[in-house]
């Protein structure tokens, strides 16, 4: 799902929202939930999971080119945790799907 699926759905959904406003809510959503985490605190949500940062130490690393060592500092990332019930959904509608392994499908014969 993308930012525009999710501004549609919100909008679907809630009639007396405009795409406009649908828009706007989940543009202010997402940016409040970046300036916590740029600040360094965590975000919760009941039922959906909780984000937090993750600290990534510095270390050295390789230039694949010239193999010379370079310092790779260290690096703040977000950190997405589910919650349970995200979890056990996502795994119930999983076991309700029909399952489709890419790997177990026949191979086709290239086009030349």
């Amino acid at each position: 799902m993308t930012r525009s699926d999710l501004v549609a759905r919100l909008a679907e959904r809630f009639s007396q929202l405009t795409q406009r406003d649908a828009e706007f809510a989940v543009k202010t959503i997402l940016d409040a939930m970046s300036e916590a985490l740029a600040k360094g605190h965590r975000i919760e949500i009941r039922g959906f999971g909780s984000f937090s940062i993750n600290r990534r130490p510095p270390r050295m690393g390789r230039n694949p080119r010239s193999g010379e060592q370079v310092l790779i500092p260290e690096k703040l990332v977000p950190h997405f945790k589910p919650g349970k019930a995200l979890r056990e959904g996502v795994d119930q509608a999983a076991t309700l799907a029909p399952q489709t392994d890419p790997s177990s499908a026949p191979n086709e014969p290239k086009p030349n």
